[in-house]
């Protein structure tokens, strides 16, 4: 049977054929053609139509998309029944299902259960080992494929994901720690600061990203002698001008961290009283320190132990780390820190910039991922 005319009956036959297309049908062919599409069945059939509608014969349309000529003339046939819905194919039942619902649940639950548990010596199952274990269960014998086993659990959003880790804060007034700081924060923003070290900085090339040559990256020499020590940053930031500052020292220090809290004092003159939220470094804590807020109005809100992620100041520390330290060559000491004062500069210049404000987020999801949750949400304390 060709698509040549076709005596039945001694009446010649016509030609199979598209009627003329509608506009929308025409658009809608063309759209798919030009465009593409996710699907090959639906992109073949719609070049298959317009050809048709073309005035191409069928043994042109056929090798022209490489199908059987009996195939072509199927679609337009089906098409001059119900129109554009002929673009979607209708699969048969396909081969009948070999697991059961509860056989799906079994594999879900061992793929997801470590296989020391299972009395496997290894610690994480790959697809060719969990297929060969399910061959071999005693209580039930599950036989499937690598590649059915993948899409059984990709459609149950089981994924191989890498293993995290976190730590409890062991601190008894952890909460009570959270509720001050989360006090301060929404009533007093104007008068709240962040201060904490951010090192060690030490004179190394440090690798990065940026633009170049494709196959010509940016090369840095590798070091051996490290002679120049390391620096600490003393960072301080200002919650309600989101203004940060901060110097360079040799070692973290009581000494060096009275010196940052002065001048966060300084960047409030007028004397009233300030709430300046640090970690639980002991170098935080010394007596002179604490003479010294009694003394000038400042209270120290301490995070909780192995909390950290609650000052304020650690999601500024990733730009610092992202805009002066990657993809850097210093020569030394000074020029680093000159680099780090220029950033800060600029950086205090321009707080809403989108890339800044992006690091930001970037380093707050890092540093809260330990937990996977925000703290707040309990009842917060009387005003003192």
């Amino acid at each position: 049977m060709t698509s040549v005319d076709l005596t039945v009956g001694g009446v010649v036959a016509e030609p199979v054929r598209v009627p003329r297309l509608t506009d929308q049908e025409g658009h809608k062919l063309q759209q798919i053609v030009r465009r593409g599409s996710t699907s090959s069945v639906r992109y073949r059939r719609a070049m298959m139509l317009l050809a048709s509608a073309g005035g191409n014969r069928v043994p042109v349309i056929a090798q022209l998309v490489q199908a059987d000529e009996d195939t072509v003339r199927d679609v337009i046939h089906r098409f001059n029944e119900i129109g554009l819905a002929c673009l979607d194919p209708h699969w048969a039942g396909g081969r009948p299902r070999l697991l059961s619902p509860d056989d799906e649940d079994f594999v879900v639950q061992t793929a997801t259960t470590r296989p020391t548990k299972l009395g496997q010596p290894f610690t994480r199952w790959s697809i060719r080992k969990l297929v060969a274990y399910l061959r071999r269960v005693h209580d039930r014998v599950i036989r499937i494929g690598r590649e059915a086993l993948r899409c059984l659990l990709a459609r149950r959003d089981i994924t191989f994901q890498h293993t995290k880790t976190w730590k409890e804060s062991p601190d008894p007034e952890r909460n009570a720690k959270l509720d001050r700081i989360e006090y301060v924060l929404e009533r007093f923003p104007d008068r709240v600061f962040a201060f904490d070290e951010f090192g060690p900085l030490g004179i190394r090339p440090t690798g990065g990203s940026g633009w170049a040559l494709a196959g010509h990256p940016e090369r840095h020499p590798a070091t051996y002698h490290r002679t120049h020590g390391v620096r600490y940053f003393h960072g301080c930031y200002s919650i309600g001008d989101d203004t940060l500052w901060g110097v360079n020292r040799r070692r973290k220090g009581a000494s060096n961290t009275l010196i940052g809290l002065r001048s966060i004092r300084e960047a409030r003159p007028d004397g009233a009283p300030i709430y300046v939220i640090l970690d639980n470094l002991s170098a935080h804590k010394g007596e002179t320190i604490r003479r010294w807020e009694k003394k000038n109005r400042v209270e120290l809100c301490f995070t909780p132990t192995y909390a950290s992620w609650a000052n304020p100041i650690e999601a500024h520390f990733g730009p610092l780390r992202q805009f002066t330290i990657a993809n850097s060559h210093h020569r030394n000491h000074n020029v680093q820190t000159r680099a780090l004062h220029a950033y800060l500069r600029w950086r205090n210049k321009n707080a809403r910039h989108p890339e800044v404000l992006a690091a930001q987020r970037k380093e707050r999801a890092r540093i809260r991922s330990e937990k996977g949750i925000r703290w707040g949400g309990r009842p917060l304390p009387a005003a003192v």
